[in-house]
């Protein structure tokens, strides 16, 4: 497992525009394969277009105490992309005024930020809906001065969606890093603790599977019981819900695909498990993501490949959400990971 990010290994891979490049030729560009807007036509989905928009993405920076092989954001301890104050002040006038309903905080490890607490005050003061913060659990163990974000995250009343990759420690371990394990199996504990999944509690607290090789997730409701069974059994550990998120073929991900010689066949498998019902509910329909410095996306994965919004507005200096709903969202054969089988989104399966 790699401990240093693409970028900071200076990899081919590590430039969003060699992966866009990588993912439209070979089998795609030979016609073995139909590229992504093809495939969506054929059932009368293109161009694609955004719905009401309903969830307020916001990467606070790439920075993250691990690295995972997995990892779609490149995240890292060697990143050193991080919010600014400024970009969050205009995150959060438009977050007064928008008409959605989720704010949902991701990284890296969001909470590295060194203005993470001052910006969950603020912005839990603004009444949004539901307020997530994806966890990577490790970090709360991983420094002192993080012992106590459950507390903080109890007293704002904040969603906690927690990576973590299977209910046993080899499989989480070999796809996140020796000792993962054990100290996310400590901070869910501790979240339990302060009141997170119990009964009669409204403190929300849902886990995030990713497979941890080249197949696409299974039944995420099986999934689901399996996950709640074992970690009760072995840790006496609740939470709600487990969202079950297919891997996209970027970034670190598709460096493994490519290293395994799987690639091929898992653009195979995920055209060939295409779901025209779930592209009805992709997650770019009804979201925007704004990255680390203030530029507006369709979606978390668009960012990562550099595919800003195509619309005038394209900073969140600037942000006009009707002009940005009069748009068509940016699409790439990546885009096959969201509308395979039951769908993907950061919310887990779309149809089942």
């Amino acid at each position: 497992m790699s401990v240093k990010s693409l970028k900071a290994r200076k990899d081919d891979l590590s430039s969003p525009e060699n992966q866009l490049k990588f993912l439209s030729n070979g089998i795609f560009n030979e016609g073995e394969l139909p590229y992504f807007k093809d495939k969506i036509a054929e059932t009368g989905h293109f161009p694609l277009k955004p719905k009401k928009l309903e969830i307020l993405q916001l990467n606070l920076g790439y920075m993250c105490n691990q690295v995972c092989s997995h990892c779609h954001v490149d995240a890292g301890p060697d990143r050193k992309e991080i919010m600014t104050v400024e970009t969050m002040e205009q995150c959060l006038e438009v977050i007064k005024n928008t008409g959605a309903h989720t704010l949902d905080l991701t990284g890296g490890a969001p909470e590295m930020n060194p203005n993470f607490r001052w910006f969950v005050e603020e912005a839990s003061k603004a009444g949004i809906k539901d307020f997530i913060v994806r966890s990577n659990l490790t970090i709360i163990l991983a420094n002192k001065k993080y012992h106590d974000l459950p507390e903080f995250f109890k007293k704002h009343n904040v969603h906690v969606v927690s990576s973590l990759p299977f209910y046993k420690r080899e499989k989480t371990d070999k796809q996140r890093g020796s000792g993962v394990f054990d100290k996310s199996i400590k901070a869910l504990q501790m979240l339990n603790e302060v009141g997170y999944a119990q009964e009669g509690s409204d403190l929300k607290l849902d886990l995030v599977y990713n497979p941890s090789g080249a197949f696409l997730p299974t039944n995420q409701e099986a999934m689901e019981h399996d996950f709640k069974v074992a970690l009760k059994e072995d840790f006496n550990i609740d939470f709600n819900n487990l969202f079950a998120i297919t891997n996209l073929p970027i970034s670190r991900f598709l460096e493994f695909l490519i290293a395994s010689e799987n690639y091929e066949d898992y653009m195979y498998a995920l055209v060939e498990a295409y779901n025209p019902a779930a592209v009805e509910n992709v997650m770019c329909t009804n979201t925007i993501s704004i990255s680390w410095d203030g530029w507006l996306y369709d979606c978390d994965f668009n960012q990562m490949l550099d595919l800003k919004v195509n619309s005038k507005v394209k900073h969140i200096s600037e942000y006009n959400e009707d002009i940005l709903n009069d748009r068509n969202i940016i699409i790439s054969q990546h885009c096959y990971g969201c509308t395979a089988g039951a769908g993907s989104s950061c919310q887990g399966s779309l149809s089942e």
